[in-house]
């Protein structure tokens, strides 16, 4: 059974840098050609992707958000990070991670970030 974790502060001050974790058990990121993504959802809006890191390990950005965004991988710990910043309130979401391919397509259950003072 494939299973994710994000994992992170869910508290953050404006112009600090979030940093996430996402965990996978059950499959692994470097072995495979899974894309992995982190996507977000801020209160009262929808889907938002962010960025996607390639099987190759290439990743892929969303324009509007590509000068502030980092996504990369430890196929060793079988992680995947997101690094944003600097934060405004408008970066306040819940922020999923997902693993997918052809074939399958997983996603980890979301955590809560709250960027305030």
């Amino acid at each position: 059974q494939v299973q994710l974790q994000e994992s992170g502060p869910g508290l953050v001050k404006p112009s600090q840098t979030l940093s996430l974790t996402c965990t996978v058990s059950g499959a692994s990121i470097g072995t495979k050609s899974y894309y992995s993504s982190w996507i977000r959802q801020p209160p009262g809006k929808g889907l938002e992707w962010i960025g996607t890191i390639a099987y190759s390990g290439a990743p892929y950005y969303n324009q509007a958000l590509k000068s502030r965004t980092s996504v990369s991988r430890d196929t060793y710990k079988n992680q995947i990070i997101l690094q944003l910043g600097p934060v405004t309130p408008e970066d306040s979401a819940v922020y999923y991670c997902r693993v997918w391919d052809s074939g399958d397509d997983y996603w980890g259950q979301g955590t809560q970030v709250t960027v305030s003072s």
